[in-house]
């Protein structure tokens, strides 16, 4: 995945706190254990301190991981520590939420606070 690819914009309104939400429902990756496609949704929630995310950067940033194997875990977290780590946001979650395969599905979330 090519962190650089991801671009930020300045925030307008940075004495104001306001919840930017962001859902990918069509994300792929690949299960690094089969290579068989895994298909989620991705929702990314933050409070912008200076700076937003541009959303056609964060689209191709996201199209990285289509042919990546990796674990749903680590999909997750990377995404928050890619992003948190460029925009430094007030705060930040990413929440994955992974069809059934083998009728089982998987909700993965992680937070992030700027202390």
């Amino acid at each position: 995945m090519k962190k650089e690819l991801l671009e930020v914009f300045e925030n307008n309104y940075p004495d104001r706190d306001y919840t930017i939400e962001i859902v990918n429902p069509e994300f792929t990756s690949v299960c690094p254990k089969t290579g068989l496609p895994d298909f989620g949704t991705v929702i990314i929630r933050y409070v912008p301190d200076k700076t937003c995310i541009e959303l056609k950067s964060l689209k191709y940033y996201f199209l990285e991981f289509r042919n990546a194997g990796i674990f749903y875990e680590n999909v997750t977290n990377r995404i928050l520590d890619d992003l948190a780590g460029l925009v430094k946001p007030r705060s930040m979650t990413v929440i994955t939420e992974w069809k059934a395969r083998g009728g089982i599905t998987e909700t993965v979330s992680v937070n992030y606070n700027a202390s």
